[in-house]
């Protein structure tokens, strides 16, 4: 083990979101002490108020889990918002980090940092081998920026950090917001919202035809942490399931959790975004983790979850 969680205070900023929250789940499993702030409390916008925190607390570990995140929509509607405030928070932890000695750090991107068509499945050594996915440009270009600052830490002032590239993501605590969510939870809210309302058809951005790589947010927590105590290298590294389907597939999975056979019909006139998109997990198994449920088994957890959740709010 290359690092030793016990009886540490580990830092997961964005604990509000579907994977910081996955990974406070997660690390209630270990002897440690979990760390986190509501926006009230800590604006990661704002440099004094993360520098003023982190002196303050005292982390000895931290997972940079918050980022502005949205679908293809609001990534295409709002580059100037996702490029910015990403870089913005990146800067601000680290910063943060640096200032108070902090020298295990974990810095959490995505898969969207590779060219548009690359090689498939997708190795670590794709990156900035070609040009980006137009629609969420912006965002990649943050988290490859967050990359390239880690590696500049640990090369310039000796600091252990590592990066980890997860592939899509969904599970409890997604977001459900037709214009702002990502294709899986986006499929959730249609096929429910056609059962309740009887709808007969089903609108699907796209062809259907991408394929895709999808992983449960608790399986990432679970990754992650297994890299926080067993990886420690200069190189980012991939974090997925191996395993894809296509969009169309997708929809027919959903439908058959939810339990409602709909007319799928796929809106031409929409981008599919990248055609392909499966990683390369090869490091990530190698190194000795590969517990990734299956996709239908995490679909209907997350449905379960869903339904759960509008139940509560109303």
């Amino acid at each position: 083990m290359i690092y030793s969680l016990k009886n540490k205070k580990i830092w997961v900023a964005g604990h509000n979101g579907m994977v910081g929250a996955a990974l406070v789940r997660r690390l209630q499993t270990e002897e440690c002490m979990v760390l986190s702030a509501d926006k009230s409390e800590l604006n990661l916008l704002n440099q004094s108020s993360v520098h003023s925190w982190v002196s303050e607390m005292k982390p000895d570990c931290v997972i940079l889990a918050a980022a502005k995140v949205g679908g293809i929509y609001a990534n295409s509607k709002f580059p100037v918002d996702f490029l910015r405030e990403n870089l913005i928070i990146q800067n601000n932890v680290f910063d943060a980090a640096h200032a108070n000695n902090i020298n295990r750090l974990l810095f959490l991107g995505s898969s969207c940092i590779y060219p548009k068509y690359s090689k498939q499945p997708i190795s670590e050594d794709s990156l900035l081998t070609g040009p980006l996915e137009p629609t969420n440009e912006s965002y990649a270009i943050a988290k490859i920026a967050g990359i390239k600052l880690c590696q500049a830490y640990r090369k310039q002032y000796r600091r252990d950090w590592i990066s980890a590239m997860p592939t899509n993501l969904y599970g409890p605590g997604d977001n459900y917001d037709l214009n702002n969510s990502h294709v899986l939870p986006a499929l959730i809210r249609k096929f429910h919202e056609a059962k309740i309302n009887n709808l007969s058809k089903v609108k699907i951005w796209g062809t259907g035809t991408p394929l895709r790589e999808f992983m449960h947010c608790d399986d990432l927590a679970d990754a992650l942490i297994f890299l926080i105590k067993n990886y420690s290298d200069n190189d980012h590294i991939n974090v997925g399931t191996g395993n894809e389907v296509s969009i169309k597939m997708l929809a027919k999975l959903i439908a058959e959790v939810v339990g409602y056979d709909a007319e799928l019909i796929f809106d031409n006139s929409k981008p599919d975004g990248t055609p392909r998109k499966l990683i390369d997990c090869r490091r990530l198994t190698a190194l000795g983790w590969n517990n990734a449920r299956p996709l239908l088994d995490g679909i209907n957890h997350t449905y379960s979850k869903y339904l759960y959740e509008i139940k509560s709010s109303s």
